[in-house]
Order: C-alpha cells, then structure tokens, then sequence
C-alpha cells in the first residue's frame, strides 16, 4: 500500500535551492550521495499526509504545503562543560568516524519522508561521543533558534560508550515563522545511560518536526522528557529499538497548548530483546481550539520474553473545542510479558474545585493548583531538580495567562 501521496512538485520550496546547495556546500563523496539519495526520495514520496497511518491525526501541509524559503543556517549555540560536543561541519571536513557515517547513511525505518527531507540538506549539526566509563555530572544544554522566514533541518548525533552518563537539555525557541525540521540518531552502550530533556518553546507561528531514533544495549537506559508550549504544529516522532537484555526506555512528555496549536508525541517503542522495561507517560492541558496527539505503540517481538512494558495518557481539556486524539497501541509476540495501556481525557475535578472554593481558595487559584499538581506528577523524579523548578515555573506563567 502507497505510504504517502506526492503532494508537492519537485522545485517545491527549499527543494528548488537543493542543486545550488550541493554546488556551494562541497563534503566528501559519501555525503553528497546521502544528500542526493534524501532529495530523490522526498520528492518522490512528497510530504506526509493524514492518508499515513501514523499521521492520521496531523495534517503538516497546511503549514508547509506553501513554503518558500531556501535552506536556512541552524542558528544552534551550547554550553558545553566537559568539552564533548563536535560541530558536524568540522568532523565532515577530518576524517570522519565510521560509526558515523554508518549511522547517517542507514535508510530510514519507515514512513520518514522528513527524514529523508533532512538527509537531502544534511550540514549543520553536532555531534557527540562519550567515551566508555566516563560519567559527566553536569549537563549540556543547547539551544536552537528559530527566525522568521527559515527553514532549517538541524542534525545531532550522540553516541554513548559503555557504562557512560550525560545528560542533554535541549531549548527550542525563535521568533517569527519557520520551520525547524530535526533529525536526531542516538546509540545507548550497555550499561550506559542517557538523560535527554526537550523544552520547546517555538514562536507561536513556527512549525516544527522532530526525527529521533535510539538505541539502546543491554543494560543501557534512555530517559527522555518533551516539555511542550510553543509551535503552531509540532510532531515528534521518536523511535526507541531496545535490543539487547535488560535495555530500558523511559519517555514523559508534558503539553500545554492553547489557541490553535498542535501537539503530536508519535512513538514507538520496540522490544527486541528478554528482559526490557519501557514507559510512556503523557499528560496535556488542553485550551481554547487546541489539540494535543499521543500515539504510543510497543512491540515486543519474539523471544522477547521478561518484557515490561507500560503506557499512559492523562488529558484535561480546558474548553469545549479543545481535542485529544489518543491510540496506544500494544502489539505483542512473545510470552511472559506484563504490558499495559491507558487513557482519560476529562475536565477538571469539579469536587476538588469546590473543596478548595469552600476553603476560602479563589476559583482561579483552585483551578491553577489542580492543574500544576496534574503536570507535577510528570516531573517528579526529573533530575537535575533545578530543572525541575524551572519547568513548574513556566507551568505557572503558561496557567496565569490563560487561568
């Protein structure tokens, strides 16, 4: 079955700068080739549409179907404690690392015509190698602007050897319209563990695509948190393939939108191996026309025995046009395995509201503490704890202005 309709012509938008581009950004052979291989591809796919299973709920054509622009820099900055990060422009120049280079040129898993959009402009970007047994306590925290009128297709690629720690904190802000499509390429070591916390707070016109594929080695564990406010549209899309024992993944996601933004959390979570553990945990605070997605599905395949596997979406819908699309998904081939999923979607707690009215607390008051205890529960355990004030902060700014 056709994955996609071939909704845009070949000199679309920033395809039509993709000759110049590859004129005036020379890279060696193998990454021209990848480049050329993502133009064909997307033009031949074009962009996803609702006619996608897995994008059925998020219609991205509206937003970008008209787009204009030419490649955009990646206007990226970071701080960078420990010395660990590579600008990609500068390691494409060296001698670029194998594990890399096979890394970026593997084919897309499915259904991943953005994908291939990034690899077609495939220049900007950092990466990261963490070498086996080193533990970084202080964290990265790198920040992506966006401006008006761009178009940009910033990479990262992170690599963690085995029995290594980071934590990576990534800001997502800009002004104007744009649209930042990402692709993100990880690779867990056994035993390693990485922390990966996303707070996107796009200008309110923006659009804005994220890839994110890991990989997780026996022993290994991904942790990942998507603090969501900004973006017009927003799709992350993440991938998380656990395959080796004892592999673990662990993804949180917090929404709250309003006006007429669109949320969309699309993952998938593959048990390859015995013995793996996963959660998805979401909670959306919906207002206005606003729509938030969580679309969750696990495999476990066979032999995958010991599997654990969890899945929850909490949403509270501020108003009457406000929506929540939900579909967990369980697909399962082996036996003894513990998975779950579930879903509510509702109003807030009217009791809780009048206990607190009855106690003297404002109605707008009730109502912000119901909410920040709802969202709390998300951040419980986020490390580091600064971090977690910071987000219960901008929790409270988002439920002033519109509570």
């Amino acid at each position: 079955m056709r994955s996609s309709l071939k909704v845009l012509p070949d000199d679309w938008g920033p395809l039509a700068g993709h000759e110049s581009f590859l004129r005036e950004n020379p890279a060696p052979d193998w990454l021209q080739d990848l480049r050329r291989h993502g133009a064909e591809r997307f033009a031949k796919a074009g962009l996803p549409t609702p006619k996608m299973e897995r994008w059925k709920y998020t219609n991205i054509l509206p937003l970008v179907g008209n787009y204009g622009a030419t490649l955009s820099a990646a206007d990226v900055t970071y701080v960078d404690p420990d010395n660990l990060i590579r600008k990609l422009s500068d390691v494409y120049a060296g001698e670029t690392p194998q594990w890399l280079i096979a890394l970026q040129t593997e084919d897309p898993v499915s259904e991943k015509p953005l994908w291939d959009l990034c690899n077609a402009y495939i220049r900007d970007g950092l990466m990261i190698d963490v070498k086996p047994g080193e533990r970084h306590d202080n964290p990265i925290h790198i920040t992506i602007d966006g401006h008006d009128g761009a178009f940009f297709v910033p990479r990262t690629a992170f690599r963690l050897g085995e029995g290594s720690e980071l934590t990576i904190i990534e800001h997502h802000t800009g002004e104007g319209r744009y649209w930042n499509n990402r692709l993100t390429q990880i690779m867990v070591g056994p035993g390693a563990k990485l922390r990966h916390i996303r707070i996107q707070e796009n200008a309110i016109d923006s659009v804005y695509t994220q890839n994110t594929h890991v990989r997780v080695a026996d022993g290994g564990t991904y942790e990942a948190l998507n603090f969501v406010t900004g973006a017009a549209l927003s799709r992350f899309q993440l991938q998380v393939d656990l395959n080796a024992p004892g592999a673990q993944a662990k993804f949180a996601a917090v929404h709250l939108v309003q006006g007429a933004q669109l949320a969309d959390q699309t993952v998938t979570i593959n048990h390859n191996a015995p013995n793996g553990r996963s959660q998805q945990f979401v909670r959306s605070v919906i207002d206005d026309r606003a729509r938030s997605v969580f679309q969750g599905k696990v495999h476990v395949a066979k032999g995958a025995d010991g599997t654990d596997a969890q899945q929850l979406s909490n949403a509270i819908l501020m108003a009457e046009a406000a929506e929540m699309d939900t579909k967990p998904e369980l697909e399962i081939y082996a036996d003894d395995v513990k998975c779950s999923h579930g879903a509510t979607t509702g109003q807030l707690d009217e009791e809780a509201l009048f206990y607190a009215r009855s106690r003297g607390i404002p109605q707008a008051q009730a109502r912000s503490m119901l909410v920040e205890a709802f969202v709390g529960e998300v951040l419980e355990d986020l490390s580091p704890e600064c971090l977690r004030s910071e987000l219960l902060e901008k929790v409270d700014k988002w439920l002033n202005r519109k509570i």
